[in-house]
C-alpha cells in the first residue's frame, strides 16, 4: 500500500497497513484503499471513517461480536473473524477440551457463510473436530446442535435482527448457553494476544465436516414429539420470517407437527440480506409486519406469527376488540408460560428481571418455583431445573432441555398449538388474555427508552437517578435497589430496580445499542368481574403514562 493521508499520523498509517496486509479479503482491502484515496483529497467523512474503524476494536462481550461490515478492528470483517476464532479456540484448549467438536452456523447475511468456514478452518486447525452447517440455519438449531453432538462449543455467524449493513458472532459453550462472565473477558483478553501478531500464522486446516440432514431432523424431530398426538391442529395464520433463514424449517415443523399451513407473505418470504421491504429487521418495530397484517385482514385469519432474521425470536399478533394488534413479549410469554403451568409442566419458571411480574404470580398460584434473571437467554438458559422462561424482547424457551435458548421455532409450534386448541373451544388467544387478566390482576408493562450519539449522557443519567431517586412514583412511596451492587439472587449488573405496591420500574443501558432503557409496570387487583376489565385496563396504562413522565424527570431525559 503506497497511498497515505498526510492528515492520519506515520504510526496510524502503519496501523492500517499492517492490518491491511493481513487481510485475506480482497473487498476490504480495496474498501481501504478507497478510503486512504479519499482522505489525501481532503474528505473529512473518509478521514471520519478510518479514523473510527481503525483506532478502537469491537468489543467481545457476552452477546459476542456484532458490528457493521467493513474494514478495521473495529468492524466486522474476516480478520477480526479469524482472530476471535483462534482465541475461541486458545481458550478451549486452555479449559482442557482438546480435540472436541465445535459447531458452526450461520444465516444469510452478507459474509456470514464466509466468517463460518474462516471459523471452521481455524478450529479444525487447533486440532478440534470442527462441524459447519451445510447452508443457513436458524440460530436455535445450531444451539440444539451443541447438545445433540456433544459439542464443547458451538459458534453462530449471526447479527440477528440488527440493520442489513451488521453482521456478528455469537459464542455458545457445552451446555447449549451463550457465555457469562468470566468466559467473555477470558476469551477478549485471548483475542488482544492473536491480534499482536499477523492472522497468516494462525494455522488452518480443511479437515471439518459439513454436516448433513441428520441435525435439522433430529430438531424437527424434537418438536413434533413435543407435542400431544390428540391436540387440535386447526388454526388459520400468517406467518412472516422476515426475509430471514425460518421460512424453510418453519415450513417442515409445521408439516411434522400436522398444523394448518400457513399463508406466507411472499414479499418476505425468502432469505434476503438486503431486508428489502422492512426500514428495520426486527418484528417489534413499527411497520414491520404490515404486510402481514394485511395479508390477515384479507384472509379473515386468526393469529399471525413472524419471526426475527435468525428465528431466534417470535412475535405475535391478535385480533383485540375488532383490531389486530401486535402482542407485547410480556403477554405472549405469559402465555405460553400460563398455558404451561395449566399443561402440569413441573419445574422452575424464569424471565427476566426487566419482565412482567404476573408470571411470578401464577407459577405461585401452581406452586412452582419461579426466578428472575438478569436479561438475556445467558442467564435465563441456566437457571436449574428450567422448565420455562422467556424476556421481554420476544424471546421464548419452551424445551431447555433440547435449548437453553430464546427459540422462535419451538415458541411458534407451542402457540400454534394453544392458539389451535383455543379455536376449537370456541375461544382465541384475545379471550385467554381476558380469562388471565380476571383471575391474577392487570398487569400492564411498557418501555421507555433514549437513543444517544454519546453514551456518556447514559452514564451521566443512571449517576443522577442513583444520587437522586424518586421516593413516590405515581402517588406511592418507592424502595430503591441498586442492582450493580448485586445480591444473593441475581449479579451485579448496571442497573436500578425501583418498587412500589403496584409499580415497577428497572433503568439500565441497552447491552447492545447506544440507549437508555426503562422498563415499566402498573398493576391493579383483577376486577370483579369481565365487564370492568377495561376500565381496569385503561387505569393502569394511565399510571405507566404516570410513571412515564416522572422517569423522565429522575433521569433528566425527554421521554
Amino acid at each position: 500500500m503506497t497511498s497515505r493521508a498526510p492528515v492520519l499520523s506515520n504510526e496510524f498509517a502503519r496501523a492500517i497497513a499492517s492490518w491491511t496486509e493481513q487481510d485475506p479479503d480482497p473487498q476490504t482491502r480495496q474498501q481501504v484503499q478507497d478510503l486512504l484515496t479519499a482522505a489525501d483529497a481532503g474528505d473529512s467523512e473518509a478521514i471520519a471513517e478510518l479514523i473510527d474503524a481503525f483506532s478502537g476494536r469491537l468489543q467481545f462481550g457476552t452477546a459476542g461480536l456484532r458490528g457493521a461490515l467493513g474494514p478495521g478492528p473495529n468492524r466486522m470483517n474476516r480478520v477480526v473473524v479469524g482472530q476471535t476464532a483462534a482465541a475461541l479456540a486458545t481458550y478451549l484448549l486452555d479449559h482442557g477440551l482438546a480435540g472436541g467438536k465445535v459447531i458452526i452456523g450461520f444465516d444469510a447475511r452478507r459474509n456470514s457463510d464466509v466468517f463460518a468456514k474462516d471459523t471452521a478452518e481455524i478450529m479444525a486447525g487447533a486440532g478440534f473436530d470442527a462441524m459447519i452447517t451445510s447452508g443457513p440455519l436458524p440460530t436455535p438449531v445450531v444451539a440444539f446442535g451443541i447438545g445433540h453432538f456433544g459439542c464443547v462449543a458451538g459458534v453462530v455467524v449471526t447479527a440477528s435482527h440488527n440493520p442489513p449493513q451488521d453482521n456478528g458472532y455469537k459464542v455458545y459453550l457445552g451446555d447449549g448457553s451463550q457465555i457469562v462472565p468470566p468466559a467473555d473477558a477470558e476469551i477478549s483478553s485471548r483475542i488482544d494476544e492473536v491480534a499482536k501478531h499477523s492472522l497468516d500464522d494462525v494455522p488452518r486446516a480443511q479437515s471439518y465436516a459439513v454436516l448433513d440432514a441428520e441435525l435439522v431432523d433430529a430438531y424437527v424431530d424434537r418438536i413434533a414429539s413435543s407435542l400431544p398426538a390428540d391436540a387440535p391442529r386447526q388454526v388459520r395464520w400468517v406467518y412472516t420470517p422476515l426475509h430471514g433463514v425460518g421460512g424453510s424449517l418453519v415450513e417442515r415443523v409445521v408439516e411434522a407437527c400436522r398444523f394448518s399451513p400457513a399463508q406466507v407473505v411472499s414479499e418476505q418470504a425468502e432469505p434476503d440480506p438486503r431486508f428489502p421491504t422492512v426500514a428495520f429487521p426486527n418484528p417489534e418495530e413499527p411497520g414491520a409486519i404490515d404486510l402481514a397484517l394485511a395479508l390477515a385482514h384479507d384472509i379473515g385469519a386468526d393469529l399471525v406469527i413472524a419471526n426475527d432474521p435468525d428465528a431466534d425470536r417470535l412475535a405475535a399478533a391478535v385480533v383485540v376488540d375488532g383490531h389486530w394488534r401486535m402482542l407485547s413479549g410480556d403477554e405472549l410469554g405469559v402465555l405460553l408460560g400460563e398455558d404451561a403451568l395449566r399443561r402440569g409442566a413441573r419445574g422452575t419458571y424464569a424471565c427476566s428481571i426487566v419482565s412482567s411480574s404476573l408470571l411470578a404470580a401464577i407459577a405461585s398460584a401452581y406452586r412452582q418455583p419461579f426466578v428472575y434473571t438478569l436479561t438475556g437467554f445467558k442467564w435465563i438458559g441456566r437457571v436449574p431445573g428450567l422448565v420455562y422462561g422467556y424476556e421481554e424482547a420476544i424471546g421464548y424457551c419452551t424445551d431447555p432441555q433440547a435449548v437453553p435458548d430464546k427459540d422462535g421455532i419451538s415458541a411458534l409450534a407451542r402457540l400454534l398449538r394453544l392458539a389451535a386448541s383455543l379455536k376449537a373451544d370456541g375461544g382465541s388467544i384475545s379471550d385467554r388474555l381476558d380469562e388471565i387478566a380476571c383471575h391474577y390482576g392487570v398487569y400492564e408493562t411498557d418501555q421507555m427508552s433514549l437513543r444517544v450519539k454519546h453514551v456518556e449522557i447514559i452514564a451521566e443519567a443512571m449517576a443522577r437517578l442513583r444520587a437522586s431517586p424518586p421516593t413516590m412514583l405515581a402517588g406511592q412511596p418507592t424502595s430503591i435497589v441498586d442492582l450493580a451492587r448485586g445480591s444473593d439472587e441475581l449479579p451485579p449488573t448496571d442497573a436500578v430496580l425501583i418498587n412500589g405496591e403496584t409499580v415497577k420500574v428497572v433503568a439500565r443501558p441497552s447491552g447492545t445499542e447506544p440507549k437508555l432503557k426503562c422498563y415499566l409496570e402498573a398493576r391493579l387487583p383483577a376486577p370483579p368481574n369481565s365487564a370492568d376489565l377495561a376500565a381496569a385496563r385503561a387505569g393502569a396504562r394511565s399510571t405507566l403514562a404516570r410513571i412515564r413522565s416522572e422517569m423522565s424527570e429522575a433521569l433528566g431525559i425527554g421521554a
